[in-house]
Parts: structure tokens; sequence; C-alpha cells
């Protein structure tokens, strides 16, 4: 077979199907064009989840007629006067968007520039170009893609439901809705997720209620400000509470130079900052952009231009993850305000429904209870002759609160009700801490609390001088399977720096020597065990310091406060004060929130007083 130049029509289509591989693709870059010019207003319109109609109406710098002409051929773009690709300042820039569209379907343009008097119209139908005609239009830009992909039907296979593309659209708009917040962006048709989003001020405020916007009414009162800088590089945006999770990493929004990426480095950053404190199977929510000069990233390595390359990638990941570690660590015990507002709708759910679980009932007494106390005898000396039932005796089958830090018994100072976790009040099953605050009730995971605390105390001794050791004065020997017992000899250093000293002691066996003084007193035999798992589970996979950290989240774990141990109301007041100082204190090792606060406006409105 002899070599050939391919038809440009052919060329034409074959580029399609790299720049434009659905629906939401070909949005994506009619969206990026107007963002480049200078739109403050976008609107998109799909029909058939973006497969029979796409109209995006922007109020941008519009094109001169010769403009118009040139823009869909390909390979002409104005973003690039210089020729430099190593100075890209725009979302577009390869000049391949239009003229791939017009290939694979009827596409429709009208423009105008606000200094002419009329506007300028060109159709394209499968890649053949027609003529320029005067039209009545607005300033800005108005851009129809009728019946994508006609002109190809094997593509046409491979497109998912009407559903899915829209959702896909829906998506990929909100990304761009987020990176800019100062442009009014409005999405509607069959299936989509129709919105319209007015522009908001530059600044802080305005991409917060933008992100409120996209992320949920939740989020803005959920979130903390990320600001860092190193070396040329900045990051900047708002991350969710650790205990503010998703199912899935469709919350992670990220953007380079206000380009939404979905870049594998960046990703892994936010993964890293977020492993210590969420569930392994939970995502976060967040908003994160990289500033940078253009020269210090290549956006010019992917056909849809969802990742970049950084020069320095190190430098660049290091800067997600301490920024990210920062803010999360000055946030403290803060936790998520949902946790309570879940809790409240429980309780609603079950005094409001009909079916809904069988709450036990004490028999209480005939008698009124006003009649429970010996009755007074009146002037005529009689007395009733039926014994008085004990008072309240209907309240006997009621277990007392574990520990006595009732009200009648020890009045909190207002010191301690002014702390934001309060003043400890009671133990319920041995389990849980309830205390009251100026503003309503906080209840207490008691060892989801306490294992955070001695993790966190645990890490600040390791990054200080080295875990305490304290040598064990009759050595252990903890019984392993062949495996488990060379996988802790290998991880013998490691170990050691945590302060678990270990020998081998014959075939499946190790000797403890010596032991985190953190840890003093513990079930070595049950501790020794977790960390050969937590190490088999681990494996080899992740820097040292991940797993160190896994560790002695394991070692935690031990040394904390069981569930079922009685504590005393200055333990609990202890405990308490201890979380509002410790960082991360808000979820435990496992990423499950350790406290939820009810406002007493909304325990009142429980019960209807409001």
């Amino acid at each position: 077979m002899t070599v050939r130049r391919l038809d440009p029509v052919l060329v034409d289509r074959i580029a399609a199907g790299e720049v434009i591989e659905r629906p939401a693709a070909a949005v994506k870059e009619l969206v990026e064009n107007a963002i480049d010019a200078g739109a403050r207003a976008i609107a998109v319109t799909i029909a058939a989840g973006g497969r029979e109609l796409i109209r995006v109406v922007d109020d941008g710098a519009g094109m001169t007629p010769d403009d118009l002409a040139l823009a869909v051929e390909r390979h002409a773009t104005s973003k690039l006067p210089d020729g430099d690709l190593f100075a890209i300042q725009s979302l577009g820039f390869r000049g391949e968007a239009l003229p791939s569209i017009g290939s694979v379907a009827r596409l429709s343009i009208e423009t105008r520039r606000r200094d002419a008097a009329q506007g300028v119209g060109l159709v394209v139908e499968a890649g053949e170009k027609g003529v320029l005609r005067p039209v009545a239009a607005a300033p800005g830009t108005r851009i129809e893609v009728s019946d994508l992909f006609i002109f190809t039907p094997a593509r046409l296979k491979f497109l998912k439901s009407d559903r899915a593309e829209a959702q896909a659209v829906t998506e990929m708009l909100r990304r761009l809705a987020i990176a800019h917040p100062e442009i009014r962006f409005s999405l509607s048709g069959e299936y989509a997720g129709a919105f319209d989003w007015p522009a908001e001020p530059i600044g802080e405020e305005g991409l917060l209620r933008r992100l409120g916007r996209a992320l949920g009414r939740d989020f803005p009162e959920n979130a903390l400000r990320i600001e860092a800088e190193r070396e040329g590089f900045r990051i900047s945006g708002f991350a969710g509470l650790p205990t503010f999770h998703r199912g899935t990493s469709a919350g992670v929004h990220l953007s380079v130079n206000g380009r939404p990426v979905r870049d594998k480095l960046l990703l892994s950053a936010v993964r890293g900052a977020y492993a210590d404190v969420v569930p392994s199977d939970r995502h976060p929510v967040l908003f994160l952009d990289v500033g940078c000069e253009p020269r210090a990233v290549d956006v010019n390595v992917h056909p849809a231009k969802s990742e970049v390359r950084f020069r320095d990638p190190a430098l660049v990941r290091g800067l997600v993850v301490s920024g990210l570690k920062a803010a999360l660590a000055a946030a403290g015990h803060r936790a998520t305000t949902t946790g309570g507002a879940r809790t409240l709708d429980a309780f609603r759910a079950v005094f409001s429904a009909g079916g809904g679980p069988s709450i036990p009932r004490p028999a209480f007494p005939a008698t009124p209870a006003w009649q429970a106390s010996e009755p007074w005898p009146d002037a005529s000396g009689w007395q009733p002759s039926h014994p008085a039932a004990p008072a309240q005796s209907g309240f006997s089958d009621f277990a007392a609160s574990s520990a006595d830090a009732r009200a009648h018994l020890a009045e909190p100072s207002a010191d301690a009700l002014d702390r934001p976790l309060g003043a400890a009040r009671a133990q319920l099953h041995e389990t849980y801490i309830v205390a009251q605050t100026r503003e309503g009730v906080v209840i207490v995971d008691q060892h989801a609390a306490h294992e955070r605390l001695v993790y966190e105390r645990l890490k600040a001794e390791r990054a200080r001088n080295g875990i305490a050791r304290q040598p064990l004065l009759l050595p252990e020997v903890v019984e392993l399977g062949p495996v488990d017992a060379d996988r802790l000899i290998a991880a013998g250093s490691e170990l050691e720096s945590l302060g678990l000293v270990l020998e081998s002691f014959g075939p499946g066996a190790v000797l403890v020597r010596e032991a985190p003084s953190q840890l003093a007193g513990g079930n070595l035999q049950r501790l020794v065990r977790d960390v050969a798992d937590a190490l088999a589970e681990h494996g080899t996979a992740g820097s040292l310091e991940r797993r160190l950290d896994h560790v002695l989240a394991t070692m935690a774990c031990h040394n904390s406060v069981r569930a079922g141990r009685r504590l005393r109301p200055e333990e609990m007041d202890a405990l308490l004060r201890e979380m509002e100082v410790t960082p991360n204190s808000g979820q435990c090792n496992h990423g499950r929130p350790t406290y939820v606060e009810l406002k007493l406006a909304d325990i009142e409105r429980l019960f209807g007083r409001r």
C-alpha cells in the first residue's frame, strides 16, 4: 500500500476523536473560548444530553468577520500572539475545537463586537464552511451545535444514555463555574442539573458563596481557608473539615491558573494531606487553585487539557500537602455542623413516624404524681386508707448515669460553660460524655476522642526527639505466624523509632524488650499482633512517614480510654479541655467524628418550644 496524504475533512474528524469524545467535551471547549473572550455571563442549553443540541451564548468580546472566517480553520487561534507554547495564559490555545466540532456536526456561529453596527454569521456542516452573512446579534457570541457525531455514526454508538451525558455536561460546567466565580453561569436542558449562578465579587467571600452553591449550602460553615506560597507557587481556596467527607472524589475540585484539572499529582497530594483524618473509603470536599508563572507548568500534555506537568512536581506536592495539613491542624477540635443536624433528624424521624422504633415505657403508677407523697390529714383527721405510691416510682426502670456529675451535685463553672466543648455533666452507657455549653449540648465518644489525643501525643513526641521508651522488667514473648514475625523483625528499625523494641525469639515468635512509655501497662500481646496486621495491610507502599503514622495509630488505639470505662467528672472535664487544644481532635484515627453538638435552639424546636 502506498502512503497518501489524508483528506483535510478526514484529518479534522480524526482530530475530533481526540478533542471531542463526548458532548461534555464540546461544551467544555466552547465555554473555555467564551471565558477567554472576557465573557461575564455564559448560558448553556442542551437537548438529548447534548447529542441533538448544544447552545452556548456569551457576552464576550465577539469576533470580526475576518476573525470568524479564520476561527473555523484548523490551528487558527488568537491566543498565541508570539507563538510561545510555554507562556500560555488562556484556557484554549490549539485552535482545534471549532473545526473539529464542525467536521462531525452542524455548527452555527453568530457573533458581534461591541463597536460593530451588526453581527456576522457562519455555518459549518460536515467540515464544509459556508459563506459569511450579516445577522442581527447582541454583543458577544452565540454558538449552536446540532446533531453531534451525525457524520461519524460509529461514534454515536459509544455515547451513553442522554441522562448520563447530560450529567457529564453538568459536572464539567460546575467545575468551570467554581474556578471562575466572577462569571455568571447558567445551564438548562432535559436531564441536566439546571442552575443559574450569578456572578460573585472577586475575593474570598465571593468564592465561598460560589462554593456554597456548587458543593452544598453546608460547605461554607464547614470550610477552612487555604493560603500558602513557596518559591513562586501559591495555593488558595477552601477545604472542608475532615468529617465533612463524601463517598466519591467528585467533591475534590482543583485548578491550575484558573484551568480546572483532574491531575494525578494534585489528587495524590490531597489524599496524602487527608490520609490521617479521613477514612480510607471516603473523600474530602474542597477547591484549590494552584497559581504560578505560565512557564512553570506545561498545559499541553493531555488532549483534553485535564492534566498538567509542573516544572517542579515535588515542590508543588509538598506545598499542597503542607498547606492543607497546616489548615487542618489549626482547625483543632472543630467538627462539622452536619453531625448535630443528622442527630436531630434521627430524633425527628422517631418522634414523627408512626411506625418508628418501639420505645419501652415504664409502668407509671395510677396515682397522679401530686398525690404520690404522704398526704396531710384534713381538719377531721381523716387520711386515705390506701398506701401512697413511692414518689416517681415509675422511673425506677431507668438506669442512672455512669458518672455522678449531675447538675444538683456539681454546678458547672461559668468558665467551663464558655469553653467550646463545655462542662461535663454525665456519662451515658459508660461510653458517651454529655457536656453542657452556653448554646447547647455536646455528646463525646470517649474512646474515639482519647484515641486521637494519644495519637497526636505520640506524633508530637516522635517529631521532637523520638518516642520515650520504657524497658520491660520481664520481656514478653509474643507467638505469631512465621511470616508476621519476619515482617516485624524486618521493620525493627522503624518500630524502634516508635518506641517498640523487638527481638527474634525463634521461628514464629518475637520478644518485646521495650515499649512506648505512653502505652505502659497495656496489652502488649494484642498490640504486637495488631502492629503486625498494620504492617501487612500497609505493605511497603507509600512513604516511611505514612507507614509510621499507620503503626502509631494502631498503638494509640490500645492506650485509649475504652468504651465501658467509668470516668470521674474531673476526668471527663480534663478530656474535653485537652480536645480543645489538640489538632485534629474532631475526628478519631479512623476518620469518624469524636463528638456532635446539638444547639439549644434546635432542641427546643424538636420539642415544639419554638
